[in-house]
């Protein structure tokens, strides 16, 4: 049974010329006692515009349908509800079978769709903002109450949702938007967060800009993002908070890949379903001004399959609230820049990915802050300039520092601080780069007292793969050049630093170490290793493995570890190291901790270590 009067059934939402002011509680047409609806089980009813009623109840096996192209979308008193997938990988959504009561709208909106991975999604927004304003044709406006929105932007708004799959705010195709003041809260799951489906606001596309300012997210939900920039847009948030917490996974979610990636994938060696924030496809742009990014595990200020790209936070809170996690994330040709940060890791506080990130850990000075505001053409007021205080970053990992599962680039400079539990740079057969500058008082901190690791990769390549411990020994490459840096070696370098810690590269093929010391101290065994897990293979069930070894230190195979003093570096053995290459500078010297005494072999045979000497071979150093 239905019934429902037809003057009852229509409301239009229209925006005037300049602005659209949302009452809590828009005026009703005509309102009578039976603007009801009722779907019994086996009936689909054809809703072909947006209807407004006072009560409405869908049996199980009933279905309220839209006609192809548009979507639909209820909201209950102002709350988006009732949406869920029509599937578990299903990326359209129904309204579940249920009875509510209050001031219900269902909007019958123009599809929005955006493909990823072969996968087209069907968005559905409260706000929906094209190249002129606000699309009312695409927006469930009943969904944003309070405030003001105009065709330019949206103030002291409220937009909360617990369906599934629903956006708040998304500004695409050159759009221009503010958001001022306004908060959003979602509760339940999205469903893809490479094109922010479900996610609370979408900035995307070529010419897209898009603002926060005392914006406050939060968010709980599988893949239920708070902010994505996509696509060549440029995303700035200031003085803003963005929460996410993980939500339930449906029971018969099988971990997957691509569109329908809805965990992390547990190779990383972190758990969670929900990104905070992420920075997707080319030439796009998002920075954070004094504001807080939370993230329960997985991720919290993420960049993903990305080119081109640049990703800034200055004075901000970056953490994750549960035991795993990593702070950001830096994936693809991308820029990422984190000035007087600070940082709060579960597992990480940065992961490296591929193509050649760049990722830089400064101080927020008035000139670094002017010079990214010219950059970027953030359009910063003095005033704003000036309000921003000028301070270090500061890294606290529960686990480790950075880690590179792909080629990259890292710079810490500043007043940095970078303290961890294990060991802080944590490089897996691939290139890194690392400078660190402490002529500004950074300086690095391993809880476990190793600074660098070069380790085979322990990540099996599939998501049901198993990573098995090698058993033999690496044999020996006569092609390759331990003694010689090359393109594809790891290399740091330290300048102006006191470092306490040890070193070790641990490659079994070829890949050295090159390590430069520039007016510094270093005090600790620097060294080829072979290394171990604690467990001889790692499956999914033992992804916390993932990373934690111990070394034993052994003669160079293929792993060569070259050592440069300069500029009066002293370096303390504290234990047997073997190297390939050892240079130290007139003014540097090799010493051992007080009361003992170092020696060195080259080849076998016993040889001073003389300031200003250069040394190739099988270079031993033993305290």
């Amino acid at each position: 049974m239905r019934s429902m009067t037809m003057r009852a059934r229509v409301r239009a939402l229209a925006l005037g010329a300049a602005a659209l002011a949302l009452p809590a509680a828009p005026a009703r047409a005509a309102a009578s006692s039976d603007d009801t609806l009722s779907v019994g089980a086996g009936e689909t009813y054809l809703l072909s515009t947006t209807t407004r009623l006072s009560a409405l109840s869908i049996a199980e096996g009933g279905t309220l349908a839209v006609p192809d192209g548009y979507s639909l979308t209820m909201t209950v008193d102002g709350v988006e509800t009732g949406s869920v997938l029509t599937a578990t990988l299903a990326t359209a959504t129904t309204l579940a079978p249920g009875s509510h009561e209050g001031d219900i709208v269902l909007t019958v909106a123009e599809q929005n769709t955006a493909t990823f991975a072969n996968v087209t999604f069907p968005i559905r927004q409260a706000l929906y903002v094209g190249a002129a304003g606000v699309v009312t044709a695409r927006s469930a406006l009943s969904a944003v109450t309070g405030g003001l929105v105009t065709d330019s932007g949206a103030s002291e708004v409220g937009i909360v949702s617990n369906g599934e799959a629903f956006n708040g705010v998304y500004v695409a195709g050159g759009g221009a938007y503010a958001l001022r003041g306004s908060e959003i809260a979602f509760t339940g799951n999205g469903r893809c967060d490479f094109i922010g489906d479900g996610t609370a606001v979408v900035g995307t596309g070529a010419g897209t800009s898009l603002v926060l300012d005392g914006v406050t997210i939060t968010n709980k939900g599988v893949v239920r993002s708070g902010i994505v920039a996509a696509d060549g847009s440029a995303l700035l948030v200031k003085n803003s908070t963005v929460r996410c917490l993980n939500g339930v996974l449906p029971a018969d979610y099988v971990p997957a890949g691509g569109a329908n990636m809805l965990v992390v994938p547990w190779r990383l060696g972190i758990s969670g379903n929900v990104r905070a924030t992420n920075l997707l496809g080319a030439n796009t742009t998002a920075t954070y001004l004094s504001s807080t990014v939370e993230s329960e595990t997985w991720g919290a200020f993420s960049v993903d399959s990305t080119s081109n790209s640049k990703a800034t936070a200055v004075n901000c809170r970056i953490a994750n609230l549960g035991d795993e996690g990593y702070g950001t994330f830096a994936d693809g040709n991308v820029v990422e820049r984190l000035l007087g940060c600070e940082i709060d890791a579960g597992t990480y506080a940065t992961i490296i990915g591929a193509s050649n990130a760049t990722v830089h850990y400064g101080d927020s000075t008035a000139e670094a802050v002017a010079a990214l505001d010219a950059e970027l053409a953030l359009g910063l007021s003095d005033a704003e300039l000036a309000a921003l205080p000028a301070q270090g970053t500061r890294i606290e990992s529960r686990g480790f520092g950075v880690l590179w599962h792909g080629a990259g680039t890292l710079h810490i400079d500043g007043s940095t601080a970078l303290a961890t539990r294990h060991t802080v740079f944590l490089v897996k057969a691939v290139r890194a780069t690392i400078t660190v500058d402490g002529s500004q008082g950074a300086r690095i901190t391993p809880g476990d007292g190793v600074v660098l690791q070069l380790m085979e990769t322990d990540n099996p390549g599939s998501l049901n793969g198993v990573y098995t411990e090698p058993t033999d020994d690496p044999v020996r490459d006569a092609g390759f050049d331990v003694t010689a840096v090359h393109a594809t070696d790891t290399t740091a370098s330290f300048t102006a630093i006191a470092v306490r810690g040890d070193f070790y590269n641990a490659r079994r093929s070829g890949q050295n170490l090159a390590l430069t010391f520039d007016g510094s101290t270093v005090e600790g065994v620097l060294s080829a290793s072979v290394s171990r897990h604690a467990v001889d293979s790692i499956g999914s069930a033992e992804y916390t493995e993932l990373g934690h070894v111990t070394n034993t230190v052994q003669p160079v195979v293929n792993n060569g570890v070259l050592v440069a003093l300069t500029g009066g570096s002293t370096w303390t053995v504290t234990g047997t190291s073997y190297l390939s290459a050892l240079t130290l500078d007139a003014d540097s010297a090799v010493t051992a901790p007080d009361g003992s005494a170092v020696t060195m072999t080259v080849d076998g045979t016993p040889t001073p270590v003389a300031p200003g000497g250069t040394y190739t071979g099988a270079i031993t150093l033993t305290v």
